[in-house]
Formats: C-alpha cells, sequence, structure tokens
C-alpha cells in the first residue's frame, strides 16, 4: 500500500525544465527550495525564531524553516533556515559579458607570444593597497600556480614579477615604469566596504593622472571580481573564482598583439 502510494506521489512530481522560467532546485525540479543562513543582532529565543521567519517571507520565500539557531554573543543570534522562492528567472535573456580570448595553456600562450611578438612580455603583480593577501597573485604568478595549472614565472615568454601584498598603489606604478610593464595585475581579495572597489578605482585614477592608462594592459583579480565590475572600473579585464594563469596569460598575449596590430593600421 505504501509502495502504491509512493507510486502515485512520485507522477505528480514536476519534471519540467522551462529555461524561460527557471527556479532553485532543491529535491525536485521546480520546487525552489533554498538554504540560507544569517544573523539577527537580537537575544536568541522564541521571538529570534520568529523574527527570522518573517524575514525570509518578505525575502520572497514560502515555507520558512528555521533548522538551527545558537547564540553567538549576549544580543546576537545565528540561523540556518530553509524556505521556498516563488521568484523564477529567464535563463535565455541572460547576457553576462566575459573576456573575449580562448585559452590557450602555457605552451601555446609561448609559441603565441613567440611568433607574433617576438620577445617576452614583461608583466607584474601585486595585492595592492591595504591587502595583506597573496594566495590570489600567488596562484597566477608563481612558478608552481595552482591546481595543475602552472603560474606565469615558469613561461618563457613572459616575465613575472610578483611585488607580493600591501603594496601601495603609487609604488606599483613606479616599479611598472622602472620595469617597462606590458601588463599590470592587481589582486584584491579583502571586500569589507567596498574597499577593493575604493582601491582599484584609485589605481586607475593615477595611471590616467599620469598619462599611462592606454600604455598598459590592466587586468585585476579576486573572489569578488567579475569581467563586468572590471571594465566598469576602468580595467581591460577582469577575473573571478575559478580563473588560472592560463586564462590570464592567454589574454595578456591576445591582447597586446590586438593592440599592436590596432596601431599599425
Amino acid at each position: 500500500m505504501s509502495g502504491g502510494l509512493y507510486s502515485m506521489q512520485s507522477k505528480e512530481f514536476d519534471k519540467t525544465l522551462d529555461l524561460k522560467s527557471v527556479k532553485p532546485y532543491g529535491d525536485t525540479m521546480n520546487d525552489g527550495k533554498v538554504q540560507l543562513s544569517f544573523t539577527l543582532p537580537v537575544p536568541v529565543g522564541d521571538e529570534a525564531i520568529e523574527a527570522a521567519k518573517q524575514l525570509i517571507k518578505k525575502m520572497g520565500l514560502e515555507n520558512p524553516q528555521v533548522v538551527f539557531y545558537k547564540e553567538l554573543t549576549s544580543g546576537y543570534t545565528f540561523f540556518n533556515c530553509y524556505g521556498s522562492c516563488v521568484h523564477t528567472v529567464d535563463y535565455t535573456s541572460i547576457y553576462v559579458p566575459k573576456v573575449e580570448s580562448g585559452v590557450m595553456d602555457m605552451h601555446q600562450t609561448d609559441e603565441y607570444i613567440k611568433e607574433n611578438v617576438g620577445r617576452p612580455l614583461i608583466v607584474v603583480g601585486a595585492s595592492t593597497g591595504t591587502d595583506a593577501h597573496t594566495v590570489g597573485i600567488d596562484a597566477i604568478m608563481n612558478m608552481k600556480g595552482y591546481a595543475g595549472h602552472y603560474g606565469l614565472e615558469r613561461y618563457e615568454m613572459i616575465e613575472a614579477f610578483n611585488l607580493g601584498s600591501q603594496v601601495p598603489n603609487e609604488e606599483f606604478i613606479a616599479k611598472a615604469l622602472e620595469l617597462k610593464a606590458d601588463a599590470l595585475l592587481v589582486s584584491q581579495t579583502v571586500t569589507q566596504k567596498d574597499v577593493h572597489v575604493k582601491n582599484l578605482v584609485e589605481l586607475v585614477e593615477l595611471l590616467e593622472a599620469e598619462g599611462l592608462r592606454d600604455k598598459v594592459i590592466l587586468v585585476c583579480g579576486g573572489p569578488r571580481i567579475s569581467h563586468e565590475l572590471a571594465k566598469e572600473l576602468g580595467y581591460d579585464a577582469g577575473f573571478g573564482m575559478n580563473s588560472y594563469a592560463d586564462d590570464v596569460a592567454s589574454y595578456i598575449a591576445q591582447e597586446y598583439v590586438k593592440r599592436v596590430s590596432n596601431m599599425n593600421l
């Protein structure tokens, strides 16, 4: 009997995928199930749970459930919750600006630079401003690279200079001039209060003030960086999560060749 009931219920599950009306997927298609966590500045207790549920409803989620809560410190309560999203998105109408270059591996990039440039490209990178994190810039530049993708220091046709962390924008530019850099790489990990945006904008403004902006390929990257944001801030390209040295090196090489070709027209 129970098996027959389960079979009848299974047939009622919506299995239709409509890319014009996409909802979150939890257990079954179109159930809209989502998980979220947040902290409310209220004391732990029943009132706090009810406040969390009301907030979830105002987010556009139905059937709010608080599955875990804990006092962080006096007057603050942390929640893990579930709910069902009632909204949908038209996936077919989405357009996301992306870096327009093909991705080559290290050997292909080296050959491309040899054939089209004829000398090593000079790339200077750093975590600028007050950002003390080097994991991002190291993953792109250090010889060992990251996740099997060799860093720029290993490339035969790229001369890479990793300046490390907490490099003031003024010093970054001065070093780039000294080394006659073809491209500048800026890594930004700290994002509290949009400090990464302010620092990135400052660098562009300093380069423009010195008349240097159009003389270098300017690239930024980090966990909260997208190509769209980078372009808005005045950069040539932006690389976010799941980006590797291959992506950056390929872009720099192809962008440099494109610029030289345009100058010769």
